[in-house]
């Protein structure tokens, strides 16, 4: 089952009190209406919509997240035009630059955009981390999958993973002997590239490991890949400025996910 869409239904004492907010101070593109007078509207900008039901569908207060690119730039775009701000854009530890914006019913957005911990925090790496090209082994990659909450099935699995990489970089912690991360490469050699598993353990992140690792596999691709050749990767939004820092920036793609066969 393929789920293409959501959209948030809020409630709303004014239909067109709130479709005037929406556009026009916190500039949302469109609107529209149903009935007359309106019992049910919508708004929309880019890729988010929004709707309202007059005194019904919910209750006031609703809080909904809304991702933009530039926080910033829309807070002040906003608050000339007199939006309620509640919280002004702040760097959570989660990693989303966030402020708070309240509407004419109480319902609060969180406004934000991701951040990478190498503009949050310092990101200067320990002297005892040594980034090395080579394989982990098949002990030190289930241990750094399992570190960061992720499965996978059985040693047989991970056994088939290692197998495929075209380079694999790890990072040493000197002091210990202990693998802290990794990241691999895939692809076919020639015209496509696939980053993935870039891992590092969760006591050792926001501390530059994981900016080593990705340059160290920069490195390579640019002295290995050859000219005109693509190098893919998936990621969430709040990581998204990250890895632009190492050139990848945002595609069009569609994936497909194989269901369970059993």
């Amino acid at each position: 089952m393929l789920f293409t869409h959501s959209v948030p239904i809020l409630y709303s004492e004014n239909i067109r009190r709130s479709l005037d907010y929406y556009t026009q101070v916190l500039q949302f593109g469109n609107k529209w209406e149903w009935d007359d007078p309106p019992t049910f509207g919508g708004v929309s900008k880019d890729l988010v919509q929004l709707f309202f039901c007059e005194k019904g569908q919910g209750n006031p207060g609703t809080w909904i997240s809304i991702m933009v690119k530039n926080v910033d730039e829309y807070y002040e775009q906003i608050t000339a035009k007199g939006a309620v701000i509640r919280a002004t854009p702040d760097n959570k530890d989660w990693g989303i630059r966030e402020m708070l914006v309240e509407d004419p019913d109480r319902h609060i957005l969180r406004i934000g955009q991701g951040i990478s911990n190498r503009e949050d925090k310092s990101c200067e790496m320990p002297e005892t981390v040594v980034i090395v090209e080579r394989k982990p082994t098949i002990e030190e990659y289930m241990q750094l999958v399992a570190s960061v909450g992720w499965k996978v099935k059985d040693i047989s699995t991970a056994q088939k993973i290692l197998q495929a990489p075209l380079c694999c970089v790890v990072a040493e912690d000197s002091s210990t002997k202990k693998t802290i991360g990794c990241v691999l490469l895939l692809g076919d050699g020639v015209s496509f590239y696939y980053v993935k598993d870039m891992i590092v353990h969760p006591d050792w992140q926001n501390r530059g490991v994981g900016t080593a690792l990705m340059q160290k596999l920069n490195d390579w691709i640019d002295v290995n890949a050859e000219p005109d050749s693509l190098v893919g990767l998936y990621t969430g939004e709040n990581l998204a400025p990250f890895y632009r820092q190492f050139g990848f920036g945002n595609a069009f793609g569609m994936c497909r996910r194989i269901g369970n066969k059993t």
